[in-house]
C-alpha cells in the first residue's frame, strides 16, 4: 500500500464499490500483495485459508495468535469474526489460464469458519475444487476463509495478480487495529 500506484488502484471507486457490496458498508484497503508466477518464479501453493492479519501492535485477546513479525509488522492468526470483516479483490494483470497455475477454490468453504489443517484437507477430499480462470483486467473477489490453492504453472505464461484486501473498518475492536501493509 506504500506504492502510490497500488494505493491509487486500491482506492479506485469501482474496486471500493465491489468491496463495499460484499462487506455491506464503506471499506478501507489495508494490504496489497503482488503475486507473480512466471518461468523464473513458479511455485505451488497448497490448500489453505488466509487467517493472518497485519496489526498495529500485539495484544492479548481470545482467538488471536500465534503472533509473528514480517517486515517490522505484527501479524496474528485471527478469529473468524475478524476475518468475516475482510474481503480480497484479486486484480488480474495477466490472464489466468489452465496452464499458468490459476487459483483453485473449494466453493462455500469459507462458511465453515477457521479450520485446522486436517479439517481443510478433509474438506478438499470431500468437495470438488473449481479452477478460477480470469481474463486480463478481471477482478475476482474472495473471503480469507475460502479454502484455496494453486498449482505450479505448466506453461511459460506469466500470471500476475494484485491481491488487495479491504476491511469494513481499520479498527476491528477496541485496541485491535489493522496495520496498512
Amino acid at each position: 500500500m506504500a506504492d502510490p500506484a497500488v494505493a491509487a488502484l486500491a482506492r479506485d471507486s469501482r474496486l471500493c464499490a465491489i468491496a463495499g457490496e460484499i462487506l455491506g458498508t464503506d471499506t478501507t484497503a489495508f494490504r496489497a500483495t503482488l503475486f507473480e508466477k512466471s518461468a523464473q518464479t513458479n511455485w505451488l501453493v497448497p490448500w489453505h485459508q488466509d487467517t493472518g492479519l497485519p496489526l498495529v501492535a500485539p495484544f492479548e485477546a481470545p482467538g488471536w495468535g500465534p503472533w509473528s513479525r514480517k517486515a517490522a509488522v505484527a501479524y496474528a492468526h485471527a478469529p473468524a469474526w475478524a476475518l468475516w470483516r475482510v474481503v480480497a479483490l484479486r486484480v488480474h494483470l495477466d490472464a489466468s489460464t489452465a496452464g499458468n497455475g490459476p487459483l483453485r477454490v473449494i466453493p462455500e468453504s469459507h462458511l465453515g469458519g477457521v479450520l485446522t489443517d486436517a479439517e481443510v484437507q478433509a474438506c478438499v477430499q470431500a468437495r470438488q475444487p473449481v479452477e478460477c480462470r480470469v481474463p486480463r483486467g478481471g477482478v475476482l473477489s474472495m473471503r480469507p476463509l475460502l479454502i484455496h490453492a494453486s498449482s505450479k504453472a505448466r506453461s511459460g505464461d506469466s500470471r500476475r495478480v494484485l491481491h488487495i484486501e479491504y476491511a469494513d473498518s481499520i479498527d476491528l475492536a477496541p485496541g485491535i487495529r489493522l496495520a496498512t501493509a
